[in-house]
Order: C-alpha cells, then sequence, then structure tokens
C-alpha cells in the first residue's frame, strides 16, 4: 500500500484526453508535482461532480508546479465517451480496468470491482506527500480547493 513518505507506485497505463488516446506513465510526470485522482466509475453522480471541478481548477493547479491525471476501472472507451459528456476533460482519465495499480496505491474495492475514491499528491521526487482515501458515504470528497492548499504547503 501507497503510504505518506514512501515512493509513488510505477505505472502506465492508457486512457484517454478529452477523446484522444494516451499513454501515461508516473516516470512521464518526473520533476513535476502531480495530483493522482482515484475515482470509481465514469458517468456516477459523485464523480461526474469531482472530476469536472478539478478540470476547471487544473490552470490553477498548473500554476502551482502540479499536473493531474485521474485513474478508475473504466475503459479507455469509457473515458472518451464521459469527457465528452462532460465537455471535455483536459487530463488524462486512465484505465485500470484489472485494478492492478488499484492495488498498488491500495485503492481497490476488489469485492465489487472499482476503485475507491482518493487524492495523492506526489512531489517533485516521487515520493507521496499527501493521501485523502475518501470512506463510504461520499460525504467527505476532497475538492480541488483543497488539494490546491495542499500544493500551497509544497512551495
Amino acid at each position: 500500500m501507497a503510504d505518506v513518505g514512501s515512493a509513488a507506485p510505477e505505472f502506465t497505463l492508457t486512457g484517454a484526453v478529452n477523446e484522444e488516446d494516451v499513454e501515461v506513465s508516473l516516470n512521464d510526470y518526473a520533476g513535476k508535482n502531480l495530483v493522482v485522482l482515484f475515482y470509481p466509475l465514469d458517468f456516477s453522480p459523485v464523480c461526474s461532480e469531482q472530476v469536472p471541478d478539478f478540470n476547471e481548477q487544473l490552470n490553477a493547479i498548473q500554476a502551482k508546479g502540479a499536473d493531474v491525471i485521474a485513474i478508475s476501472r473504466d475503459s479507455a472507451f469509457a473515458h472518451k465517451a464521459w469527457s465528452k459528456d462532460l465537455g471535455g476533460v483536459n487530463f488524462p482519465l486512465l484505465a485500470d480496468m484489472n485494478l492492478a495499480v488499484s492495488k498498488e496505491f491500495g485503492m481497490a474495492l476488489e469485492e465489487v470491482g472499482i476503485t475507491t475514491r482518493g487524492v495523492f499528491i506526489v512531489d517533485k521526487s516521487g515520493k507521496i506527500v499527501f493521501k485523502h482515501v475518501e470512506e463510504a458515504p461520499p460525504d467527505n470528497t476532497l475538492s480541488a480547493e483543497q488539494v490546491l492548499a495542499e500544493l500551497d504547503k509544497l512551495q
């Protein structure tokens, strides 16, 4: 399980940015802070609020020297359709269909076959410096504003 102070697990996943195919590795963000957003399912109610929130705040997040990626068990095809439905998502929505990456981060809900909701911040050196895992029901979903406040602590 990935905890604060440990190195973030390396991974490579495919997915989409808006409707374009992408392949993303953790190494692609070496030397940058990275917000890793885990979420259960495309098109679900809470996810359909949280991901657009981060998309709307993407410029502010990038102004603090960080990028955003989002990981769920849905396919790249579902990510493209959902991004289109949302009017475009300007950061990678990555497909972890076998939950391998979610398991390494401790975010897999294997009994139901989905990823739980949570946010990690990986610093420029690849170390996890912040971790928030949402407990059910979804009443403590982290907003982009809260993540911006955490990014301020890194500067």
